[in-house]
């Protein structure tokens, strides 16, 4: 069982008092974890994943279990592509993720005969922060990240990132190769998902990089907007221009606005969740579901996301409902930063106009057979 340190916690929360009860909550499981049946497995849920979607999932884990007692939700963070793996094998029930599914993990799954229900559940920037020393910039272009970056960059010192910075060596800070940031970041920034320079300290603990960046004179790193917002009085954040690898406007921070519209580009995207196929048919998992989609846009800003719309919520539950099974943000040509009501409600109105064809099919063959059956001769 999975169950979070008081640190870690509290460091992730903008409202300790919700994280107090949740501890002495997760306390009260610790004592009697042991002491369920086999028929308790079915009221049991197992999720991990993405360290960045934890601190939401877990807060909505929490006040689930609060209102039903006899249901136990565990939340681990061993990452996306970590999660994944466990997802892949069996061994949980849903993943988190910063990133949608890819095709190397979609082949696994069909391969192991597992089949998946994505939701989206909120929108992430990823911030590019700075030790707070930093005084010579407060914008980045992403081209300049890319260089920073990119595999056997040749960038060492700030004055190599533009003429005119000081000769202070970059200590460069970032997730592991392990979570779904990394994924995101390689992919949007530098052109390659996965492709990075290796001398950076790397951690799966995103408040490693907070303490590792606050720490170090010309650090420089990214992580999740919510941990920057946690730890906004320690680092300096760096606005992005995304001259002509995203489309945006010069110089935008990242904010609940500029996040949710999208003009913080190209760091700003979705998080899913991820629910094997098997596990939803189980009433407590869709109680939690449906607990999720009611409530998740309360609690998102509480631990510093921002929330999808209404119409966005109201698309998935009716996707979860219907069993609607597969990827729609893992296609290809369907960008990471996409409109999530916009995708949704693509796939929505498209199922609908299949039935009403159909529809139409069958009463025309209806209609048909009963012209043939009048106009047939009598014997």
């Amino acid at each position: 069982m999975t169950t979070p340190f008081p640190h870690t916690l509290f460091s992730r929360c903008r409202r300790p008092a919700i994280c107090g009860l949740g501890l002495l909550f997760a306390g009260l499981l610790i004592v009697f974890a042991g002491c369920g049946s086999d028929d308790n497995a079915t009221r049991s849920i197992r999720i991990d994943g993405s360290s960045t979607t934890y601190p939401l999932t877990e807060a909505v884990a929490e006040e689930f279990m609060r209102e039903n007692p006899d249901v136990r939700i565990t939340v681990g963070e061993s990452g996306t592509g970590g999660g994944f793996s466990k997802f892949l094998r069996g061994e949980t029930d849903m993943n988190d993720a910063s990133r949608p599914i890819t095709a190397g993990e979609q082949q696994q799954a069909e391969e192991a005969g597992i089949t998946f229900i994505e939701m989206p559940v909120a929108y992430d920037g990823i911030a590019v922060t700075a030790h707070p020393g930093i005084d010579w910039t407060d914008c980045l272009t992403a081209r300049e990240l890319q260089r920073i970056w990119q595999p056997n960059s040749d960038v060492q010192q700030w004055s190599d990132v533009r003429d005119g910075f000081p000769d202070v060596p970059v200590e460069l800070y970032g997730p592991g190769t392990a979570s779904g940031t990394y994924d995101y970041y390689t992919e949007t920034v530098v052109g390659e998902g996965g492709a990075s320079r290796t001398d950076f300290t790397a951690s799966e603990d995103d408040n490693v990089l907070v303490q590792g960046v606050s720490g170090t004179t010309g650090a420089l790193g990214y992580f999740g907007f919510a941990y920057y917002e946690n730890n906004a009085d320690r680092l300096a954040l760096m606005k992005v221009d995304a001259d002509t690898l995203g489309g945006g406007a010069e110089c935008v921070a990242p904010s609940d606005s500029t996040i949710q519209t999208g003009t913080y580009r190209p760091l700003s995207r979705p998080l899913f969740v991820y629910i094997r196929s098997e596990a939803a048919d189980r009433e407590a998992v869709q109680e939690f579901i449906r607990f999720y989609m009611e409530n998740v846009s309360d609690l998102a800003p509480q631990v510093g996301y921002v929330p999808l719309s209404d119409a966005a919520y109201t698309l998935n539950q009716q996707r979860f409902e219907d069993r609607r099974t597969g990827t729609l943000f893992g296609r290809e040509g369907v960008e990471a930063s996409a409109d999530v009501e916009a995708v949704l409600r693509g796939e929505a109105e498209g199922l609908a106009a299949s039935t009403d064809t159909t529809a139409t099919d069958t009463t025309a063959t209806e209609t048909t057979a009963s012209d043939t059956s009048a106009t047939a001769p009598s014997e």
